[in-house]
């Protein structure tokens, strides 16, 4: 068996790729990249992966090893609260996306992006897929790595800014999240450029734990 786990594979090798927590107040903004080998794909499919959303979190924690087990490369990358801010999240999605990809061994032939917009940074063929990671394996399990991965982070950095709820909504919108930032204000992991949204403003940071 060759060492060189992309050998093997489909000849035109296609890469996954999909995003996580592009909607989030909180914290940064993950992206998963994978290479799935045509042996691998009925065993995936027998493990019900799909779409990260459409799983429950344990069911996500025991596709993980599976994923990266069987995957010909995988990698994650992710793009900062403040780089959102001052660039925006489209684009702070995609240098996530790209930063994945670069950490792959080689590029891959072929990309396959979630969604209906192109990653623009990217200069090799791609073709964008609706529902994409609810079809394509490789972008459900780019999905699976990316929404595990900032998951863990969040329920880090929940110890870190007691209070918000993090550990139970992910940095997202609710009603306890949005409370909290009115009385404690945002923290330095805080998109401020999304609070404007929910009517709220920034007019103080919270450092840390009170």
């Amino acid at each position: 068996m060759s060492s060189d786990p992309w050998q093997g594979t489909d000849p035109l090798v296609c890469a996954g790729v999909d995003e996580v927590g592009r909607g989030s107040l909180f914290g940064p903004v993950f992206a998963g990249a994978v290479v799935l080998p045509q042996s691998s794909l009925a065993s995936l499919a027998a493990q019900g992966l799909t779409d990260s959303k459409k799983l429950t979190g344990r069911r996500r924690a025991d596709l993980v090893p599976i994923i990266e087990s069987l995957a010909a490369a995988w990698a994650l990358g992710q793009a900062a609260a403040a780089e959102i801010d001052r660039h925006g999240i489209r684009l702070a999605t995609e240098w996530a996306m790209l930063r994945a990809l670069q950490k792959l061994p080689r590029p891959p032939r072929l990309l396959l992006v979630d969604g209906v917009l192109p990653l623009r940074c990217w200069s090799g063929e791609q073709v964008s897929l609706v529902r994409g990671d609810s079809h394509c394996p490789s972008i459900a399990a780019a999905s699976v790595l990316a929404k595990q991965a900032r998951d863990a982070l969040i329920a880090e950095l929940a110890q870190r800014y007691p209070g918000y709820g993090l550990e139970r909504h992910a940095g997202y919108g609710t009603a306890q999240h949005l409370q909290a930032i009115e009385v404690w204000g945002p923290t330095p992991m805080h998109r401020l450029s999304f609070l404007g949204r929910f009517g709220l403003s920034a007019p103080r940071t919270r450092a840390g734990s009170p």
